[in-house]
């Protein structure tokens, strides 16, 4: 355990063997943002299991020349949203035929549920006893032309 004060920095398992190495790759994900490169090469993401809709993602984006960039932003959703509801906008997204993090990112964002605005009593004294009628044929007029006197 690795602390920094009173919080709890990053936990690790230990191994008392030799030439064992534990890699917690979720551990990393925020330097991600800065190296997107390192998914591919650094050791901690080479064996990186993600479930089967995310890579197939995975796959996908890794024929973009940005599809580095792209997964990272995916990965770094799944800290505040979790990795099952990423996988199933992943899912979503590849149905769709799209392979995209700004689609996937997309699709998590509308299903957050938006926050209720509380409703607000209108006071009697304001309440419309008539309501107005929407007249567009008065438009029509616009559309004559003038006449002019004569």
């Amino acid at each position: 355990m690795i602390r920094q004060g009173d919080d709890i920095v990053a936990e690790h398992a230990r191994r008392y063997g030799r030439d064992q190495t534990i890699y917690d790759p979720w551990h990393y994900v925020p330097v991600l943002a800065k190296k997107p490169g390192a998914l591919r090469n650094a050791a901690p993401f080479k064996q990186l299991a993600l479930p089967p809709g995310l890579e197939r993602l995975r796959t996908r984006l890794k024929t973009s020349s940005d599809g580095d960039r792209q997964m990272v932003k995916i990965l770094t959703a799944i800290t505040v949203d979790g990795l099952d509801a990423v996988e199933n906008a992943a899912a979503e997204a590849l149905a769709d035929g799209v392979a995209s993090a700004d689609v996937v990112l997309n699709i998590l964002a509308r299903s957050r549920s938006a926050p209720v605005e509380p409703s607000i009593a209108t006071p009697d004294h304001l309440q419309l006893h008539i309501e107005p009628i929407a007249d567009a044929g008065r438009y029509d007029r616009l559309l004559t032309p003038l006449r002019r006197a004569a």
